[in-house]
């Protein structure tokens, strides 16, 4: 299957993946990487020196600066605000900017602001309207004003306390070297 570019987009860039969408009223500059699969919604920005992976899904109003990338399967809220540059100041531009890096099956929730040079582990989750101040581990789910680690989450998307328990379905799972492992059923 073809791409799919809006008409009223302005995509610079001849690296998109086939099956990408790109929608109305966003700017894609021409070094950008953008992989398969993907969904970017209207109004977008993504800038020069921006990978994006295959199957993401970035909602509207994002805008993604220089030295961003997003992994595979990752998904961006809509008005989701990243930055760049810690001191940010008009017409003075840094020597290279910070990179931040969202790895894979992340997601990070409407209107969330992403400081500069961290790092999303795979599989975090980040609730909408978070400030994200510091890196976040694998498997995490964060979210607040500075987003604060509040429990967990399954790669089947299932929250669980930060006491790595599942009372729904009567596991408990333990956090070792960033993974979330399936421990053991719980007897009633």
């Amino acid at each position: 299957m073809a791409k799919f570019i809006h008409p009223l987009s302005d995509v610079q860039s001849e690296t998109v993946g086939e099956n990408t969408y790109v929608w109305q009223f966003t700017v894609i500059l021409s070094n950008a990487i953008i992989g398969e699969n993907c969904n970017i919604n209207a109004q977008c920005f993504i800038e020069n020196d921006v990978v994006i992976g295959n199957n993401v899904t970035i909602k509207s109003g994002v805008q993604i600066w220089d030295g961003i990338s997003l992994e595979d399967n990752v998904f961006i809220g809509p008005n989701v605000t990243f930055t760049n540059d810690l001191i940010p100041r008009s017409k003075v531009y840094p020597s290279q900017f910070m990179e931040t890096n969202v790895r894979h099956h992340a997601s990070v929730g409407a209107n969330c602001t992403v400081i500069a040079g961290i790092e999303i582990g795979a599989y975090a989750f980040i609730g909408a309207g978070s400030v994200v101040t510091k890196n976040i581990p694998p498997y995490t789910v964060w979210y607040g004003n500075p987003a604060i680690h509040r429990g967990y989450i399954t790669k089947n998307s299932e929250i669980i306390g930060l006491d790595l328990i599942d009372r729904n379905k009567g596991k408990k799972y333990k956090y070792l070297n960033n993974e979330l492992i399936d421990d053991q059923i719980l007897r009633p």
